[in-house]
């Protein structure tokens, strides 16, 4: 289909100049046809299709658009596509069927608009979280020997060595012992890094020990009615042995418990002093086959799932 271009009319008194920016102006406004346009009449037939004339950057109009779209936000069906929710299509249905909420508020129309950098997004309950919102969740197998600071006054590896060059300021939820391994969790959400560290929210942590000599069966059962410590009672939410190759045993502790050494200091007051100690699962984050020094991001479900763990 070609451009259509409406003729000007001859007058004496308009200079050539002028007639030229006269037909450029009109070219830009003069709809499109897909007829011939009549040559005596200079009228365009009656199938046209209208041509709007392209929001550039030098359109006076522009600045004025972003402007606005800035204001009234991203439609909330794009925002959930890109956090990875599902199509476009899957959650226009998400948010017509009223299982999408937005500031505690259940949507239920379509184009809403909303600001993905500061705007609580939830589907089913469960929280979404946007890249807008410069937020970072990652998983990392923590190797034995590495401290569980950014900083070590004594030089000696740290957790600051595997987030060298990230321009986000990231901090650990929790600790691991030096000589422990496994999965921690680094982020910058100050306020989810809180309270999945705090014990109100019982959150779980699950370990693997490695062990020598006989467990007894009694064991697990006086792990969960608690054990006295030097600063406390301290139960287990399940305890059970995996593993038996000669003298050494592999068992699993489940427990909601954060304080210092406290699988380490439970397992040697039932006579079972720990010779490895690994932290498979932080809530409902798993280590899985994540190599030792290496870093993963974690997935939108995977922060939803914690999100939900501590009511945020």
């Amino acid at each position: 289909m070609k451009e259509s271009r409406c003729r000007v009319p001859r007058t004496g008194s308009t200079s050539r100049t002028a007639l030229s920016a006269r037909r450029r102006t009109i070219r830009m406004t003069c709809p499109t046809t897909s007829r011939a346009v009549s040559r005596r009449t200079g009228r365009v037939a009656s199938r046209t299709l209208l041509r709007p004339m392209p929001l550039t950057a030098a359109h006076p109009w522009a600045p004025r658009c972003r402007m606005a779209e800035a204001r009234e936000g991203v439609r909330l069906q794009k925002v959930l596509a890109a956090a990875g929710v599902g199509s476009r299509r899957a959650c226009e249905e998400l948010i017509a069927a009223g299982r999408v909420e937005v500031d505690g508020r259940t949507v239920r129309t379509q184009g809403v608009r909303v600001d993905p950098a500061t705007a609580v997004i939830k589907v089913d309950g469960m929280r979404v979280t946007t890249a807008e919102a410069g937020l970072a969740y990652l998983a990392l197998n923590k190797p034995p020997g590495v401290v569980s600071t950014m900083t070590d006054p004594e030089g000696r590896p740290s957790l600051a060595d595997y987030v060298e060059g990230r321009k986000e300021r990231l901090f650990h939820v929790g600790r691991l012992d030096v000589d422990t391994e496994g999965l921690i969790l680094l982020t910058n959400d100050g306020e989810l890094a809180h309270r999945l560290a705090h014990p109100s929210y019982g959150v779980q942590k699950t370990y693997l020990a490695e062990v020598h000599g006989t467990v007894a069966r009694d064991v697990g059962r006086q792990l969960r009615a608690g054990v006295e410590l030097d600063d406390g009672l301290v139960k287990v939410d399940s305890f059970r042995v995996l593993d038996r190759v000669g003298r050494r045993i592999m068992v699993e502790v489940v427990l909601h418990e954060g304080r210092k050494h406290v699988v380490r200091r439970l397992l040697k007051e039932v006579g079972h002093p720990v010779q490895r100690l690994i932290r498979t699962h932080f809530g409902p984050v798993a280590l899985g086959d994540l190599r030792p020094g290496k870093m993963r991001p974690l997935t939108s479900a995977e922060v939803a799932q914690l999100y939900q763990a501590v009511d945020l």
